[in-house]
């Protein structure tokens, strides 16, 4: 089955490479190029591809607010194009929260050393966001009191958005396992370890900003994102979220009511030593395919809190995360996964479910409620 693409951008020369790396695949086909994001939202109407590529600076309609106008007319997987800069970050993580899927480095050679690997990891991208469910959100969040952001500063969530409708999303590629939800009493755990990949940044936001300050387990977040990019969401988490959340740093203690983020391009491991736990963190090793890696913060809290850990898998492509909760389990510790219907990509809590490790299988809306009356 071909893949149809629609291209928007408003540079010709990025318009032409993208076009022929996609096209000499043999399962994209490009339909349609855009010049700018008003192009862009009119050609996603009646062009209706499968997936769309978005530049986020352009003339006469930015890619944002692009994003936003095709989630609220015709919902369709969005892969954003973007610099690996703290702006860039900043901007990408809005056009995430607006709606687009996943995103990639606007510059071919921050993607890869070679053209062959280039092409590989660009075509892999849009086959894998093809299959995503786009256009869901958060529902309208209030940053802290003490944090007064500049509107043009806010994230798109402060300042309103759009729901997708469910019968604009693609059809599941794969059955989720049926398991009912299995109720327990609230029980004390040393520490929440949250692993995820696409889609992750939203629906780390729609956990996190449910919890109380008062939460009191301390929580590690592993996220697949760039070392670049890390920093800007750690900050924009903290300004939402009423719990604390930061950057992790070698070092850093766990205590309740604090989220540590895992630092892009690097490994995050907790050791516990004493009855104080600590933050490890470890230069990314290449022969791992993500930094960080769920897998390996996740087996590092399976050894120093044998059955004393609540792991969670959200959305997110590939099955990262599948060994650490089976080092969990094995242990006594409780494991919980996003459902099929809520995450944009079932690829990371299919891997956990279809292993038979998940306790609990939970859409994205009930997770924060659960980990406030479930952890004491």
């Amino acid at each position: 089955m071909t893949v149809s693409v629609l291209v928007v951008d408003d540079s010709g020369f990025f318009r032409k490479r993208l076009t022929e790396i996609l096209t000499a695949s043999g399962q994209i086909k490009v339909v349609g190029v855009a010049t700018n994001g008003r192009e862009g939202v009119e050609l996603a109407e009646s062009l209706r591809p499968d997936v769309i590529t978005m530049d986020y600076e352009m003339p006469v309609m930015d890619g944002i607010s692009a994003v936003r106008e095709i989630m609220r007319k015709r919902p369709t997987p969005v892969l954003m194009f973007s610099s690996l800069t703290y702006e860039g970050a900043r901007v990408t993580l809005d056009a995430l929260e607006a709606g687009a899927v996943d995103f990639l480095p606007k510059n071919f050679e921050e993607i890869a050393r070679d053209t062959s690997q280039l092409q590989k990891i660009l075509i892999q991208r849009v086959l894998d966001v093809a299959g995503s469910r786009p256009g869901s959100r958060p529902a309208t969040i209030s940053p802290k009191p003490a944090v007064a952001a500049p509107e043009s500063r806010r994230p798109l969530a402060t300042r309103g958005s759009h729901t997708a409708s469910p019968a604009h999303r693609p059809e599941p590629l794969a059955r989720e396992p049926v398991r009912k939800p299995r109720k327990t009493e609230a029980r004390h755990y040393s520490v929440v370890g949250i692993g995820t990949s696409t889609g992750g940044p939203v629906a780390l936001q729609k956990v996190l900003t449910a919890l109380p300050a008062t939460f009191p387990s301390p929580i590690v977040l592993v996220q697949h994102m760039p070392a670049s990019f890390t920093p800007a969401f750690a900050e924009r988490l903290n300004r939402l979220c009423r719990i604390e959340v930061r950057q992790a740093q070698d070092g850093d203690v766990l205590r309740p009511g604090l989220a540590l983020l895992a630092p892009g391009g690097k490994q995050m491991m907790v050791e516990s030593r004493g009855g104080q736990a600590r933050v490890r963190i470890l230069p990314g090793d290449d022969r791992l395919n993500y930094k960080p890696s769920v897998d390996v913060t996740f087996g590092s809290l399976a050894r120093s809190y044998p059955g004393k850990t609540l792991g969670l898998i959200l959305t997110g492509m590939g099955a990262d995360g599948k060994e650490g909760c089976r080092m969990m389990k094995q242990t006594g510790s409780v494991v919980w996964s996003q459902d099929e219907k809520t995450s944009v990509i079932y690829g990371m809590p299919m891997a956990v479910a279809k292993a038979g490790l998940s306790d609990e299988v939970l859409a994205l809306d009930e997770i924060g409620a659960r980990l406030v009356e479930g952890v004491r």
